[in-house]
């Protein structure tokens, strides 16, 4: 250990410890700090090439009007478009809670208009008066994307 830690010194580097727990301990001269500064940019490149996409809502009622639907299938397309997926929401109140094939039909209906644009990440399920189901944006090949129209 005295001798690497000389040579470390000769050479003005450190001598950075590997394996403490290994019989004899495994170490390495290096430059430290040099090390510390790579990994950081390693983990900057990694960050850069996430993802970063989020969840939004559009809540629904059982009994939604047409224009009402057009409207928010607008704005859920937006979102799509954006990368973002999105919870479809719809919500019972009172009595409208005995007709829950209703808002599944509403769920089913968002679903068939939204073919080739979203697809659905799971089943849709009640969490109380609420039914919901999250969708994704369809993914595009790259190939496809770049292909000529």
């Amino acid at each position: 250990m005295a001798d690497a830690l000389q040579k470390a010194r000769e050479a003005s580097l450190d001598l950075v410890e590997i394996a403490a727990t290994a019989k004899p301990p495994v170490c390495r001269i290096m430059d430290f700090g040099k090390f510390l500064y790579q990994q950081k940019k390693k983990a900057q490149e990694s960050r850069k090439k996430q993802k970063i996409f989020q969840v939004k809502e559009i809540k629904f009622r059982p009994n939604i009007d047409d224009h009402d639907y057009d409207f928010k299938i607008k704005n859920i397309l937006k979102f799509l478009a954006h990368g973002d997926k999105v919870k479809a929401t719809v919500q019972f109140r009172g009595r409208e809670m005995a007709r829950r094939e209703n808002g599944q039909k509403v769920l089913d209906r968002l679903l068939s208009d939204l073919a080739g644009k979203a697809v659905a990440e799971s089943r849709s399920e009640m969490m109380g008066n609420r039914l919901y189901q999250i969708l994704a944006p369809v993914k595009v090949h790259e190939r496809a994307a770049r292909a000529p129209a």
